[in-house]
């Protein structure tokens, strides 16, 4: 029989995972990221940039998920890098680049909160937030395109994060 979300037999919990955009301003996006960040019980949500719909057209893609997972929205991501640094979390970036790790080979230090970068729909995580990072990670691919959507990637991620921090 299948389940609904009234029979599922998950228990919740949460893990301590910030995700951080950076620019990511397409509205479906952003639904979807609430999802994501629903289902993998992410403490925060954080949108940084100018225009982040917040919309009908992002609630359509969220399924309510925004009235249950805590978020902000902040102008520049430059401050909140650089707090949630000082306050101890391993800012991780999530782009491809040349030192890049790859996601399913990187350990994640589960004794502290993780804070996770996600970029720009079209340009990704910028290079001073790059800079930053206590590490940059890529997903491995096997096809001709050179990256996929950045909602797809950001869950891909976060089953390897939470994965890690089940079995600590």
């Amino acid at each position: 029989m299948q389940h609904t979300h009234y029979t599922s037999t998950f228990t919740q919990k949460k893990h301590p995972i910030t995700i951080i955009c950076e620019n990511v301003t397409n509205a479906p996006n952003i639904g979807s990221l609430f999802r994501a960040c629903d289902a993998f019980g992410i403490e925060k949500l954080i949108f940084c940039g100018s225009d982040i719909p917040l919309g009908r057209k992002m609630t359509k893609t969220s399924r309510a998920t925004e009235k249950v997972v805590n978020y902000q929205v902040e102008e520049t991501i430059l401050p909140i890098v650089n707090k949630l640094k000082n306050e101890g979390f391993t800012v991780i970036s999530l782009e491809i680049t040349t030192n890049s790790q790859a996601l399913n080979q990187y350990k994640f230090n589960t004794s502290k909160p993780i804070a996770l970068i996600i970029g720009d729909e079209n340009f990704g995580v910028s290079e001073e937030i790059l800079k930053l990072s206590d590490a940059t990670l890529h997903i491995n691919m096997f096809g001709q395109n050179s990256s996929m959507n950045v909602v797809q990637a950001t869950s891909i991620c976060l089953y390897e994060i939470t994965k890690q921090f089940s079995t600590k």
